[in-house]
């Protein structure tokens, strides 16, 4: 499930506006992918621990 996750997260990072056509010259989607990911995995983790 990680691998999924992490395999989603850097297609999304790298190649999502162009699959997706969004335009964000200041990176404000990039940057809340990278924190809903990074979130995920905080949360991820409590709940496991």
């Amino acid at each position: 499930m990680g691998l999924i996750s992490l395999t989603m997260f850097i297609g999304l990072w790298g190649w999502g506006h162009q699959l997706f056509g969004w335009y964000d010259p200041d990176g404000q989607v990039q940057l809340a992918i990278f924190a809903s990911f990074l979130f995920g995995i905080i949360c991820g983790y409590r709940v496991h621990a």
